[in-house]
C-alpha cells in the first residue's frame, strides 16, 4: 500500500472512531441526572402525603455529596427519596430509576448514589414504606425537646386559620435529642452551601428548635419547622460570646417569618445573662445578614438612645453602650442599626437632609480607602519608583470614588428592604 493510501485509510478509521465515540457519548448522556431534581424530600404527617407530589421539595445544593456539577451518572429517571416523619424525623430512604447503564453497556459503572446518602443519614432508617407508615402512627407520642421559650401564631391562608408555633431551647443531655439531631442535621447538606456537621459532645453548644403544634384526629402533634445552633465562646476574663453557627428553616415553612421569630427569641434568651458580652454569627450568609438587620432594628426601636431625637444627633457612645448592655449587640451592628433607623427618619426628598445622610454613611464606608491612603504614605518611603507607580495605579482616586458610590447605593437598597419589612409588622 502506498504512503498516501495508508494515510487516507488512517484518516478514515479515525473519523469512524470519532463518529462512534460521539454516538456513544450521546447515548451515555441520557444516563445523567441533575441531583438537585433527583433528590426528593418530604416531611410526612399523613400516609397520603407519601404519594402527594405537592408535599415534595428538593435541595438547593447537592454538590457536597455529588460533586460540583451536581450530576449523577448511570441512571434514567433517577429518584432518591428521603422522606421524614414530620415530628421525630424517622426516615424512609429509597432509590428508584427506570433504567441503569449497566443493563445496556458493559464495563460502564453507575455512580454510587445510594452510598453517598448512607454517609450522611444515621442508622435506623427504613427502606420499606409499610415500616415507615407504622412509625407515623407513633408520631402522637413525640413531644418537643427541651424547655419552651416562646409561643407565637402565624395566619395560614391555605388553612384559613392561625397556626401555633413553639420555640424550645435544648442541650445535648436531653434524652433522645442526640439521635433526633443526627437526623435533623442531614438537611444542612441540601440547604447550606458550605455546611458541616458539628461535634455535639462539646457542651458549649446550645440548640434552639421551632415546632408547629397541630391536631390530628383530636390529638395534639408537633412538626419540625427549623432550628439554630449557637456556640458559646469564652471571653476573658468571665464572659461568653454566643456565636450563631447554623440557621435553617425547612422549605415548607420558609417565607412565613419563622427565622425572625427564632433569632429574636435567641437574642432575648441571651440578653437575660450578665455573663454574655455580645451575640455574633459565624460566616453569616447574605440572607442571614438581612434577617439580623431586621431583628436588631426591631429590638433597638425600644431603646431610648435610638429615639428620633437622638438619631438626628448622630451615632453616639450612648447607643453603643445601651445596645450592648440591654440587647448584647456589638458596636459594628449597633452602627448599622443606627444608619437604618436614621434613614427611616430622613426625608430623602429633602436634598440637604439626603446629603447629610449620604455623607454619614460614606464616612463609615470610606474606612478601607483611608487605610489604603495610609499604606500609600508608607510605601513612598520604602518602594522604588516603578513599584510605587504600580501600587498607585491600583489605588486610583477616581476609581475609589466610583466604588464608594456603588457601595453606598448597595447599602441604601439593603436598608430600604429592611424598612419595607419593618413597615409590614
Amino acid at each position: 500500500m502506498c504512503q498516501t493510501a495508508m494515510e487516507d485509510n488512517l484518516i478514515f478509521c479515525a473519523k469512524k472512531f470519532q463518529f462512534a465515540m460521539t454516538d456513544m457519548e450521546k447515548k451515555l448522556a441520557e444516563y445523567k441526572c441533575d441531583t438537585n431534581e433527583a433528590v426528593c424530600l418530604k416531611l410526612v404527617r399523613f400516609p397520603e402525603d407519601l404519594d402527594d407530589e405537592s408535599t415534595t421539595f428538593h435541595p438547593e445544593y447537592s454538590h457536597q455529596l455529588y460533586g460540583d456539577d451536581e450530576v449523577a451518572f448511570g441512571y434514567k429517571g433517577l429518584q432518591i427519596q428521603l422522606y421524614y416523619s414530620a415530628g421525630n424525623l424517622s426516615t424512609l430512604f429509597k432509590v428508584k430509576y427506570t433504567a441503569r447503564v449497566t443493563d445496556t453497556f458493559d464495563c460502564v459503572e453507575p455512580d454510587d448514589v445510594e452510598g453517598k446518602i448512607r454517609e450522611i443519614i444515621p442508622a435506623g432508617f427504613c427502606c420499606n414504606t409499610d415500616d415507615f407508615i407504622s412509625l407515623l402512627e407513633k408520631e402522637a407520642n413525640f413531644r418537643p425537646f427541651g424547655s419552651l421559650l416562646h409561643t407565637y401564631k402565624v395566619h395560614s391562608v391555605e388553612a384559613g386559620e392561625d397556626l401555633t408555633y413553639q420555640i424550645h431551647k435544648v442541650d445535648v443531655s436531653c434524652p433522645g435529642f442526640r439521635e433526633y439531631h443526627e437526623r435533623l442535621q442531614t438537611f444542612l447538606m441540601w440547604f447550606i452551601e458550605t455546611a458541616s456537621f458539628i461535634d455535639v459532645d462539646d457542651d458549649r453548644w446550645d440548640f434552639f428548635l421551632v415546632f408547629e403544634k397541630y391536631n390530628k384526629d383530636g390529638e395534639t402533634l408537633y412538626a419540625t419547622v427549623g432550628y439554630m445552633t449557637v456556640y458559646n465562646y469564652y471571653v476573658y476574663p468571665d464572659k461568653t460570646r454566643p456565636r450563631v453557627s447554623q440557621t435553617l428553616i425547612l422549605p415548607p415553612f420558609q417565607g412565613e417569618g419563622h427565622g425572625a421569630q427564632l433569632l429574636e427569641t435567641v437574642h432575648r434568651y441571651y440578653c437575660t445573662s450578665a455573663k454574655v458580652q455580645d451575640i455574633t454569627a459565624e460566616d453569616p450568609s447574605e440572607n442571614y445578614v438581612k434577617l439580623r438587620d431586621f431583628v436588631l432594628v426591631k429590638l433597638c426601636l425600644t431603646l431610648p438612645s435610638f429615639s428620633s431625637e437622638k438619631l438626628s444627633q448622630g451615632f453616639s457612645d450612648e447607643m453603643v453602650s445601651e445596645a450592648r448592655e440591654k440587647l448584647k449587640i456589638n458596636k459594628k451592628h449597633a452602627r448599622r442599626v443606627y444608619e437604618i433607623l436614621r434613614l427611616r427618619n430622613t426625608d430623602m426628598s429633602d436634598e440637604e437632609k439626603a446629603r447629610e445622610f449620604r455623607l454619614e454613611v460614606k464616612k463609615r464606608l470610606y474606612g478601607p480607602y483611608r487605610k489604603n491612603q495610609r499604606e500609600l504614605t508608607k510605601m513612598r518611603k520604602c518602594l522604588r519608583p516603578e513599584e510605587l507607580a504600580s501600587h498607585i495605579s491600583q489605588m486610583d482616586t477616581r476609581l475609589q470614588h466610583e466604588e464608594l458610590e456603588k457601595s453606598y447605593q448597595d447599602v441604601l437598597a439593603e436598608y430600604r428592604r429592611v424598612l419595607e419589612r419593618l413597615a409590614q409588622v
